[in-house]
């Protein structure tokens, strides 16, 4: 027998006989996870807890946060845009979000969708988009990390490429840390083929250990916390 054949048998030995024995084990060793954190954690901490708690991960990570409810965050970002003098923003305008800001974008900032194979518009795109807009799918109040879900409106590019990433975050999709998201989302249902996690701004210590911003990515990470549930529990927004 060569030591091939007897590390695949091994491993078949190791594996269970029963599909159910195996189902059985599984769902104990989840009980187990979930009674660990949830004894950790404690109660669940309010939605405003998680939006302060959010904002300060965020901005301790050298993001720039901005608190808004559903109605004033389209103004506030593009005041913001204006501000930054960023020219060219882009973002996936069939996305009712993307959409709002367009009407809300000043004269002098133009938006861009992408919406044509990366490789026919390259120099265009590393050259003169000047800031990138997503929504995430949820956030991560402990860590102040988005979890965004890029796709073919929003590709990975779009939050990766140009030096200003915009993203927005309800209130709503906030959980206390990565455990309640893996639940909450039922993660373990089916996840999509790219899930991004983001908790600041592009940044290595590779060179000399000299921390620096943007080598690998956006330099600024703006984080647009939309209170979409109670506007009595809006955080001090950040400048």
């Amino acid at each position: 027998m060569s030591a091939r054949e007897r590390m695949l048998g091994r491993l078949r030995a190791a594996v269970p006989t029963s599909g159910q024995s195996l189902a059985a084990d599984t769902a104990a060793l989840d009980r187990r996870i979930d009674q660990h954190f949830d004894t950790r954690r404690g109660e669940r901490p309010s939605l405003s807890t998680m939006m302060v708690s959010m904002q300060a991960a965020l901005t301790a990570s050298h993001a720039d946060v901005i608190c808004a409810d559903a109605t004033s965050w389209p103004a506030r970002v593009a005041q913001r845009l204006a501000d930054a003098g960023v020219r060219r923003l882009l973002l996936d305008t069939q996305r009712p979000e993307g959409a709002a800001l367009v009407a809300a974008l000043p004269a002098s900032t133009s938006a861009v969708t992408f919406d044509c194979p990366i490789d026919t518009w390259k120099a265009e795109l590393f050259d003169t988009i000047d800031a990138g807009f997503t929504v995430a799918r949820s956030g991560l109040a402990a860590t102040g990390t988005l979890i965004v879900t890029p796709d073919s409106g929003s590709p990975r590019t779009m939050s990766l490429v140009p030096p200003i990433h915009i993203a927005l975050v309800y209130a709503s999709t906030l959980h206390p840390d990565l455990h309640s998201a893996v639940r909450a989302e039922d993660w373990g249902a089916g996840l999509p083929t790219n899930l991004v996690m983001i908790s600041g701004p592009s940044k290595t210590s590779d060179i000399q250990q000299t921390l620096a911003y943007g080598a690998h990515g956006p330099r600024q990470l703006w984080v647009v916390i939309v209170n979409d549930v109670d506007v009595s529990l809006q955080p001090e927004a950040a400048q």
